[in-house]
């Protein structure tokens, strides 16, 4: 067991892609807790199989190195806005923060979030300024704008004086002033350990502990995760669970597990500063306190930001229910929705009001918040329906306000008419507007989150890729009136059967299709985009009409454009109102809320 003095706790926090798990990979390979010839991969914190295929962190990770006689509790935590709710409630488990900046690219607005919260809780960051080796990396103008930020952020004195280096995670290194030979992260290991306080609290006061984050382990079941605030714990002792309503529960601690490296390693006994897992209280869930039986302490709860969008989960009615599922019932969707409550709390999950038909609603950040929840869900083998996303409304002062967000965008200047005229036609109001010596715009602007739903694929069409869109909650505003949704409407199947080339290729000219042929189709399945702005009813599964005459030419080949495949992300931007999208294992498929015409018309 370390003693307080000898440990440090910090989290790593930034903006998306400002190489905050690269840079966690260079100091735990530089920690020697690997063998010499042992395997390690890019991104070793990103251990969930998303994680590695989006390229994002999604969950905050915990992890632990050593520097000469020092124990560093490192908290690696995810850069993009919809999973903030991650980073806040780690906040509470560490001394100081590593904030990262890109040294091209400078502070962005997931930066000035998590900036402010860290400020906020009263913690003293680091700024270490990342990416130094890009070829036009202007570190010490980023520097200057990063103090801006902490002023205008209403730091006090004590944090405006922060400490500071210059890194590059990618390429290993670590330095304290410009000139300095590019080496190994030595300069960073002691920046930590000079910089952050030891943790607060005594190992002679009686145990306690707030449950920050919850595991699970298929062995000892649920698992509280958390810094040790006061005292000290063994396995076998007894502690008091104290829940959120009052309940207080006797349990006893049957395993105590800390970190190294990427392994969980089994401890007797740990103390005050440690960050440890606890077995052994079952019924435990996030911001749960943990306490010594002689002094019973409540701690206050972990309180987050509210959710900015809902979606309905319903069961999957379509024709082709069970054909890959094996958890088609709402019992099954519910029980397993009811189990992600308990653990992510950042999310809010509830019976709907406002259906026809028996629905849950889950409320998160952002689409992709959801998203990650809904393609969990649909690899754990569950079929399910998921209606358009919706803002959540408040009533603010007897006004109807609505969640608005700050957009940062940045395009080539040839691209940046068609981005201000769309984000303007969405009631988006220009902040900033900025164009550099690259030829590079930026611009910012304040939108109401409905304007943002459906515009990142526009985005990314419009600017040929080449733009970067970032967006995170600024405030609720009141309403900003109507917004026009998708310009064009959609070809929907009109009967059930395998759709054919032949029709395929005379419907290349209506629009474009999302089916290739031989696919299954269902009638009210959505097929493709119509190149006008109303529905169109088609027959994608007619063949061709064969009689036994041939005549010269009639028979010319047929040249398919590809289908336009949409992910699940893309799919919840598209769809409207009136339509779902069918969620199964092994496919992600677009329909009409009610399947056959006479039933669309009688609606």
């Amino acid at each position: 067991m370390y003693p307080p003095e000898k440990i440090r706790n910090i989290a790593i926090i930034a903006h998306i892609d400002h190489g905050k798990t690269t840079l966690l990979d260079g100091l735990l390979k530089q920690s020697n807790i690997f063998r010499d010839n042992q395997a390690t991969s890019e991104r070793m914190m990103d251990s969930y199989d998303q994680e590695k295929e989006r390229g994002i962190t999604i969950f905050a990770k915990h992890t632990s190195i050593y520097f000469n006689d020092f124990k560093i509790n490192i908290i690696d935590t995810p850069g993009h806005a919809d999973f903030s709710g991650e980073v806040e409630r780690i906040l509470g488990m560490v001394n100081s923060v590593l904030l990262l900046v890109d040294a091209q690219e400078g502070p962005m607005p997931q930066t000035r979030f998590v900036l402010s919260k860290s400020l906020k809780m009263g913690l003293r960051p680091i700024v270490v300024l990342n990416k130094i080796d890009r070829p036009h990396a202007t570190p010490d103008a980023v520097l200057d704008s990063t103090f801006d930020l902490f002023t205008e952020l209403g730091a006090t004195d004590e944090q405006l004086d922060f400490s500071y280096c210059y890194a590059s995670g990618l390429s290993g290194f670590a330095i304290h002033k410009l000139g300095d030979p590019h080496v190994d992260m030595r300069p960073l290991f002691e920046l930590i350990v000079s910089a952050v306080e030891q943790p607060k609290g005594s190992l002679e006061n009686p145990f306690l502990m707030q449950a920050a984050t919850i595991a699970y382990d298929d062995y000892v079941g649920r698992q509280a995760c958390g810094r040790i605030l006061e005292g000290t714990v063994k396995k076998g002792q007894q502690v008091i669970h104290c829940d959120s309503k009052g309940n207080e529960k006797r349990c006893a601690i049957t395993r105590i597990e800390g970190y190294l490296g990427l392994e969980k390693v089994e401890m007797d006994e740990a103390g005050v500063g440690d960050i440890v897992c606890l077995s052994g209280i079952p019924e435990v869930t996030i911001g749960d306190t943990i306490c010594d039986p002689r002094c019973i302490v409540r701690l206050p709860p972990i309180k987050l930001d509210e959710p900015t969008v809902s979606v309905d989960i319903t069961v999957n009615n379509s024709p082709f229910v069970g054909r890959s599922g094996k958890h088609v019932t709402m019992n099954k969707i519910r029980e397993r929705l009811e189990k992600e409550k308990r653990a992510n709390i950042s999310l809010k999950i509830e019976d709907s009001s406002n259906s026809e038909q028996d629905a849950i609603t889950v409320s998160g950040r952002g689409e992709l918040h959801l998203s990650v929840l809904i393609e969990a869900m649909r690899r754990d083998g569950y079929e399910f329906s998921v209606s358009k996303p919706r803002v959540i409304v408040k009533e603010i002062d007897g006004k109807k306000c609505e969640p608005i967000e700050r957009v940062h965008v940045e395009v080539p200047s040839e691209y940046s008419g068609n981005v201000i005229e769309e984000l303007s036609r969405r009631k988006g109001e220009m902040q900033h507007l900025d164009t550099d010596e690259h030829s590079i715009t930026s611009m910012d602007f304040l939108i109401p989150t409905r304007g943002l739903m459906g515009y990142r694929n526009e985005f990314l069409t419009v600017t040929r890729g080449l733009g970067i869109l970032t967006s995170i909650f600024e405030e609720f505003a009141p309403w900003r009136g109507n917004i026009v949704g998708r310009t064009r409407g959609v070809l929907i199947s009109m009967c059930p059967g395998k759709t054919n080339g032949y029709a395929c290729f005379n419907l290349q000219d209506r629009g474009v299709l999302f089916a290739a042929p031989g696919d299954d189709v269902y009638e009210g399945m959505v097929v493709g985009e119509n190149s006008r702005d109303n529905d169109l009813l088609v027959n994608v599964t007619k063949g061709k009409q064969l009689t036994n005459v041939r005549a010269s030419g009639s028979d010319e080949n047929i040249i398919l454009t590809p289908p336009r495949k949409f992910t699940l992300e893309q799919s919840i931007d598209y769809i409207q109102d009136d339509e779902l999208i069918e969620v199964t294992p092994d496919a992600i498929r677009m329909r009409k809320r009610y399947l056959t015409e006479n039933e669309r018309k009688r609606r």
